[in-house]
């Protein structure tokens, strides 16, 4: 196939929404799914919920008839949400037929949501059935058929039949290799250390466990104390590099600050064994030598989702051990207390830990690639049935687009450090003071004292922000809430001058005594255009000591440069 055209600016900001729930599933801290049996046990629930209120399911079976009825009679007034694309093909408006079929289907899933909404369930059992429902409502959606597609159907007429027999190779593509899942992307023309990855850099230090890159400045005058990256486990680091202008490593390149960057290897079933333990040393390890290199006493860390949970439990142990290694703390959508409801919690129970753990520690790993067809189908609208359409039924390539590619390039989870976050989660650990362990010390978060500044996103709904929010009252610090919008992708890819980028601040609520919860927060933020980026390295500038000549070569004679950055750890 002939690699596709980049899309027009319209398809990208589509393809961000599509970006958004991908990047939510396959970066999120706690990677585990409903079995088969919990998904058994969620529909049992809701139907037991449904018998125990009759009238409830009675009233809602009553007004769904009569919305077929009038739907039928031709004169139903429920038309797609603007954004629903499955139905943006003219003819659901003019041709009689499919717009009783969008209509048809849009009134069972108006009446499942609206009995969900009135059905008396806890929040677990609510979430789970909504997830079960959307299984559900997505696949029966007449457009993932070729006869219900009217778009599908012209192209078929088109092209003589030509993008059926595309979708034909496509699928059958896909079934060898892709696991059955429509491919999301065409990788072929994102290459790392080219086209993505490409900040100038160089491997620095390097043990087993990570690959330590230091940046080449850009000024000529650079902050003293460097920023110290702590990327997820799950995935490549290169989503905080992804492209020249949406990278963030770049941007704190160009704004004089001195960027060292953990790239993680990625785990085989031979390094089983690794836990949270193996990479907070490992981390430790890097950490000296940025500091050795750069001159510094200490750095400012920056921690994103998983990589946050690993650096509070590392701050944790460095703060029982009166260790200073770190300056300031930035934690990006990262949840350390999981009394919040949200989308991963819905899955966090003790049988399906224990299901996920026996499972990781028989192979050895937690496969990326197993993980993100398992959250993909936490989406499926977005993340399936979209790619269903476009590469089977309409014959297309799936488009060429960074932040996909980049998704797709998966990394394993080691069975030790998936066991660790499942405990943290299911016993909400990091949140109570002396309950989890980090390198034999108990972690209390209230004695990590230094400034801290927490990042989440509006409509994230793997990591929502009101759940991120509590590390403020976690730490013991002066601690800044920022609120980006949009979702969990476009806070990491959010670069300055971003026309739809927007941010809120409270400063009202920085340092103070008062302890506030996520809403009173809210109620006080004022909201600022552009990218919480520019906030942010204002913040950092405070908090990286004096401006110093920047280094005229990269690495140190104990720890001289290497091979140019992404390294070599990335294309593993």
């Amino acid at each position: 196939m002939a690699a596709p055209a980049y899309p027009e600016n319209s398809v990208l900001d589509d393809e961000l929404e599509i970006v958004d729930a991908t990047i939510d599933a396959v970066t999120s801290a706690l990677p585990v799914g409903l079995t088969p049996l919990q998904i058994g046990a969620a529909t049992a629930r809701l139907a037991r919920a449904a018998a125990r209120q009759p009238l409830t399911t009675a009233k809602r079976t009553a007004a769904l008839g009569a919305d077929y009825a009038k739907i039928a009679a031709g004169v139903s007034g429920i038309t797609p949400d603007r954004k629903d694309r499955r139905f943006g093909d003219e003819a659901f408006e003019k041709n009689p037929i499919f717009k009783r079929l969008a209509q048809a289907h849009l009134a069972g899933e108006q009446a499942v949501e609206a009995l969900l909404n009135e059905l008396d369930l806890d929040d677990k059992s609510r979430l789970r059935a909504e997830f079960v429902a959307n299984l559900v409502t997505s696949t029966t959606a007449p457009t993932n058929t070729l006869l219900g597609n009217p778009a599908a159907l012209k192209e078929a007429r088109r092209t003589r039949g030509k993008s059926l027999v595309n979708g034909a190779r496509h699928a059958l593509y896909d079934v060898r290799k892709n696991g059955g899942m429509p491919s999301m992307v065409d990788t072929r023309p994102f290459v790392a250390g080219e086209t993505v990855a490409a900040t100038p850099g160089s491997v620095v230090f390097s043990n087993p466990v990570l690959e330590l890159i230091q940046y080449t400045p850009s000024t000529t005058k650079v902050a003293q104390r460097p920023v110290f990256v702590i990327p997820p486990q799950i995935n490549k680091y290169y989503v905080l590099d992804l492209a020249p202008g949406r990278s963030l490593i770049e941007h704190l390149v160009n704004d004089g600050q001195q960027v060292f960057a953990i790239s993680f290897r990625n785990p085989g079933p031979k390094h089983r064994d690794w836990g949270l333990d193996t990479y907070v040393a490992a981390i430790l390890e890097a950490a000296d030598a940025a500091i050795e290199i750069s001159g510094s006493d200490d750095l400012n860390a920056l921690g994103v989702c998983a990589g946050g949970i690993t650096m509070a439990s590392m701050l944790g142990h460095l703060a029982a051990e009166d260790d200073p290694r770190f300056h300031s703390a930035t934690f990006l959508v990262t949840i350390l207390d999981w009394e919040v409801p949200s989308t991963l919690g819905t899955f966090i129970s003790r049988p399906v830990v224990n299901a996920g753990r026996r499972k990781s520690q028989t192979d050895g790993v937690l496969d990326g690639n197993d993980l993100g067809r398992v959250f993909a189908w936490l989406r499926p609208n977005d993340l399936i049935w979209n790619y269903w359409v476009n590469n089977y039924l309409m014959g297309k390539n799936p488009p060429a687009f960074d932040v996909l590619s980049w998704n797709v390039d998966s990394t394993n989870l080691p069975a030790a450090l998936h066991s660790d976050f499942l405990e943290m989660a299911v016993n909400n650990s990091l949140s109570q003071p002396n309950q989890a362990v980090c390198l034999d010390t108990p972690v209390d978060l209230s004695k990590v004292t230094c400034d801290a500044f927490v990042v989440g996103a509006v409509t994230d709904h793997i990591t929502p922000w009101r759940a991120c929010y509590p590390t403020v009252n976690l730490l013991g610090g002066t601690t800044e809430f920022v609120l980006s919008s949009q979702g969990h992708i476009q806070a990491l890819v959010n670069p300055s001058g971003n026309p739809k980028g927007s941010y809120r601040t409270n400063a009202d609520a920085i340092g103070s005594d008062e302890i506030l919860d996520a809403d009173e927060w809210l109620a006080g933020a004022t909201e600022h255009k552009g990218s919480w980026w520019d906030h942010w390295t204002d913040w950092l500038s405070s908090r990286g000591g004096t401006k110093v000549a920047a280094p005229k070569t990269l690495g140190s004679k104990k720890h001289p440069a290497g091979v140019p950055a992404p390294g070599t750890y990335v294309h593993g």
